[in-house]
């Protein structure tokens, strides 16, 4: 029996959620599921490897924060292609789409919550809470994002923990040390240090900076990249040249060459408040570059201290520098991150396993 999927989701833009649903959507077997994807709002780099997987999209065109009509499209949708099993990624998508797959009939309902969402008010938490009494189950990847809800009232055993997965590092050579040092005008024996994520408040950005600025005044060859882009790129690059450190932090903006520029790298920080599971540590590790990240839960399922990296109290940009200065400075501990860092993704955070749960999920509910 083929079982046939439809994957809800906001956007198809550079973003962990957007990432693991394309490579859940791609990779199901498919001579037992028959998948599809519906977009809410736009669409994003994502959709060609739907498209060249053939995977059937459909864009809603979800125009309005609250969109009668766009939720009457996707409740059309949703009846005409019939599926066995919806499953919803983050807040838009799981508030439309699981109302209107119940509105249609859909016997079987999956939820993904993919962060520690302290954002959401206290009217979204009741949405959150009135759609999962009649949701079979929600799929999150971490236990921090399965007990945050379960602080805001919704059962922890209706949590269903299926770790992220990240495919193994496979350099291409398209883009060499000399070539990044030399886009950057730097000299040889700079030290990069590379974040990647978008520039918004969740991300801390900052704290990297001051970090950046604490280093520098330990070692003189030390230089931070920043990858990404986002609402607050402006202040933070006013803030970057008020501080005086526009020679020592570089904005890179969006880049399509991240898997190419990780390995370059001589450490990977990141200073979120929080995360679910996040897609840029894994990437980082799996490029075997030790990593020095903020104490939250969802870095603490990644990141081993002492073995492949470091974590920091959420905050604490000095003790980000001196961590940091620990790796830079003793090139065999380093290597020793690396490669236990590489190891670690291949073993335990697989596509493969990651599919294979969620196969598992879908089939036992469908079953029931």
């Amino acid at each position: 029996m083929t079982i046939r999927v439809l994957q809800i989701i906001p956007t198809l833009v550079r973003g962990g959620a957007e990432k693991q649903l394309t490579e859940l959507a791609i990779a199901l077997p498919h001579d037992e599921f028959d998948v599809h994807v519906a977009v809410l709002t736009h669409t994003g780099p994502y959709e060609d490897t739907l498209r060249s997987h053939d995977v059937p999209l459909t864009l809603i065109g979800k125009k309005l924060k609250v969109d009668p009509f766009a939720y009457q499209r996707l409740k059309a949708c949703i009846k005409q292609l019939q599926p066995d099993l919806v499953h919803t990624w983050i807040f838009a998508a799981n508030s439309y789409g699981r109302q209107a797959a119940f509105a249609a009939g859909v016997k079987h309902v999956v939820a993904g919550e993919r962060c520690v969402d302290r954002w959401k008010a206290w009217h979204e938490f009741a949405i959150d809470r009135y759609l999962a009494k009649r949701t079979d189950r929600i799929v999150t990847n971490s236990t921090g994002v399965r007990d945050f809800y379960s602080e805001h009232g919704i059962p922890a055993d209706k949590f269903s923990i299926i770790p992220n997965g990240i495919r193994p590092f496979e350099p291409t050579g398209k883009l060499t040390r000399q070539q990044l040092l030399d886009e950057l005008k730097l000299p040889a024996d700079t030290k990069l240090i590379g974040s990647v994520g978008r520039l918004w408040p969740q991300k801390r950005t900052k704290d990297l900076m001051w970090a950046a600025e604490l280093l520098k005044s330990a070692r003189d060859d030390t230089h931070l990249l920043l990858i990404g882009d986002g609402p607050q790129r402006e202040a933070l690059l006013r803030f970057r040249n008020e501080a005086r450190l526009a020679d020592r932090i570089h904005f890179l903006g969006e880049r399509d060459d991240v898997r190419e520029l990780l390995p370059l790298l001589d450490c990977f920080w990141l200073a979120s408040g929080y995360e679910g599971q996040s897609n840029a540590i894994m990437e980082a590790m799996s490029a075997g570059v030790p990593v020095v990240a903020s104490d939250i839960p969802g870095n603490r399922d990644l990141v081993v201290p002492d073995q492949t990296g470091y974590l920091v109290p959420v905050g604490d940009s000095a003790d980000m520098a001196r961590k940091t200065q620990l790796i830079i400075d003793d090139p065999d501990r380093a290597a020793q991150f690396a490669e236990a860092s590489r190891t670690r993704m291949i073993q335990e955070f697989s596509v493969e396993t990651m599919v294979y749960r969620h196969a598992e999920l879908y089939r036992t509910l469908v079953s029931e």
